[in-house]
C-alpha cells in the first residue's frame, strides 16, 4: 500500500522530469490532481528543505540540484551496482542489446541498473522501474532458484495478468517454466510482456541474495541469437561470482 504523502512527493518529481519546465502552483495542482492548498503545503515544505525553488514571483516552481546531489552520493557507493556495472557494459557490447541488472521486489522485478544498446531500435528502461515477475526473464530466472515452498508462497501473490498470447497463465505453468530454465541454466522470455520484445536472463547470487542479468531487445533479434546471448550471460555470471569471492572481506 502506498503512503499518500510519499507517493505525492514522488509524483511531483516525476512530473517535473516529464515536463522539464517550471510549473505554476495551479498547474502543478491540476497535473497532480490534488487540491491547490495541499499542493501549496507540499511545495512550501520542499522549498524549505531546499528541493524546490520559485524561479520568480508567480513564475512557477522548479527542482534544485539538491535531489541530484543526494542521488549521486547514494549511487556512488552502491556496492552491487558499482561491482556489476562494468560487467553490464561488457554484456551490452558483446550482445549488442540492452543489458539489465534486477532483482525480485515483492511481486515484481525492480531494475537496479540498465546499460542501453547503441542500436537505433533498442529496449529503453530506467533504473527503479518495476516489471511484472511472471512476464519477465529476470523474474522467472530468479523464481527458478527458489525452493518449492517459496515458489508457492510467492506465486500465490501473483496476478498473472495476460499481456500477450505467450504470457504464462498460472502458477503451475510458471513453476514448469522456471524448472526448465534452471535445468538449462538460463531463461528465455519470448514476447511474453509485449510481442515485439524478448529477453534472455540468468540468475546469480551476490552477497547471499539472488539477482538477475538479462539481455533485452526486439524479438526477432533475440530469437535469432538467444543461444549466443545465453553463453555470454553465463560467462558474465561466472565472472561476477568469481570477482565477488576475490573481494576483501571487512
Amino acid at each position: 500500500m502506498d503512503v499518500k504523502l510519499v507517493a505525492r512527493t514522488l509524483d511531483l518529481f516525476e512530473l517535473f522530469a516529464a515536463e522539464q519546465r517550471p510549473l505554476p502552483l495551479t498547474e502543478l495542482a491540476r497535473l497532480l490532481n490534488v487540491p491547490v492548498s495541499s499542493c501549496l503545503a507540499l511545495a512550501r515544505t520542499l522549498v524549505s528543505r531546499g528541493y524546490l525553488y520559485e524561479v520568480r514571483k508567480r513564475g512557477g516552481y522548479y527542482p534544485t540540484r539538491r535531489l541530484q546531489m543526494l542521488a549521486s552520493a547514494i549511487n556512488a557507493v552502491d556496492p552491487i551496482v558499482e561491482m556489476v556495472h562494468p560487467r553490464l557494459v561488457e554484456l551490452r557490447d558483446a550482445s549488442g542489446e540492452t543489458a539489465v541488472l534486477g532483482k525480485i521486489h515483492g511481486t515484481a522485478v525492480v531494475y537496479l541498473d540498465v546499460v542501453e544498446s547503441t542500436k537505433a531500435i533498442r529496449y529503453t528502461r530506467a533504473p527503479g522501474e518495476l516489471r511484472p515477475l511472471h512476464a519477465n526473464s529476470i523474474g522467472k530466472a530468479i523464481f527458478g532458484e527458489l525452493d518449492a515452498a517459496a515458489q508457492q508462497s510467492l506465486g500465490a501473490q501473483l496476478s498473472f495478468e495476460h499481456f500477450t498470447a505467450a504470457t504464462v497463465a498460472d502458477l503451475p505453468a510458471l513453476v514448469a517454466q522456471a524448472a526448465a530454465a534452471k535445468a538449462n541454466g538460463w531463461c528465455a522470455n519470448l514476447g511474453e510482456s509485449a510481442p515485439e520484445l524478448s529477453a534472455i536472463a540468468v540468475a546469480l547470487t551476490i552477497g547471499g541474495d539472488l539477482y538477475g542479468l538479462s539481455v533485452v531487445g526486439p524479438t526477432e533479434r533475440i530469437q535469432k541469437d538467444q543461444k549466443a546471448h545465453a553463453v555470454e550471460l553465463m560467462r558474465v555470471k561466472r565472472a561476477i561470482e568469481a570477482q565477488e569471492q576475490q573481494e576483501p572481506q571487512e
